[in-house]
């Protein structure tokens, strides 16, 4: 027997306050916020302050430095990639159709 439009909805309504409770929050408001897959400022705050210790490590012949700041800068980029890794609920998770 097929699900319900009523019943989709509902699924679909706790899904998203499941993963993006901010975003859901302020959809019911009437004032969506953008949903986390584009709130990317932390992560470009993070590769910002990479870079700056990869830049001064350069200056500052310090190798610690440098590694430091390699590390950091990879963290940012990896925080601002798109691409997220389905997780075992996702797998799990029924296709949409």
């Amino acid at each position: 027997m097929p699900q319900s439009d009523d019943d989709r909805l509902v699924d679909l309504a706790a899904r998203l306050e499941h993963e993006d409770p901010r975003f859901a929050r302020s959809l019911a408001a009437g004032r969506p916020t953008r949903p986390r897959e584009y709130r990317r400022t932390r992560a470009w705050w993070v590769l910002v302050a990479g870079l700056g210790m990869l830049v001064a490590g350069i200056v500052v012949p310090d190798g610690l430095l440098i590694a430091a700041g390699l590390v950091t800068s990879g963290i940012g980029v990896q925080l601002i990639d798109p691409y997220r890794r389905p997780d075992e609920d996702d797998a799990r998770r029924p296709s949409p159709r």
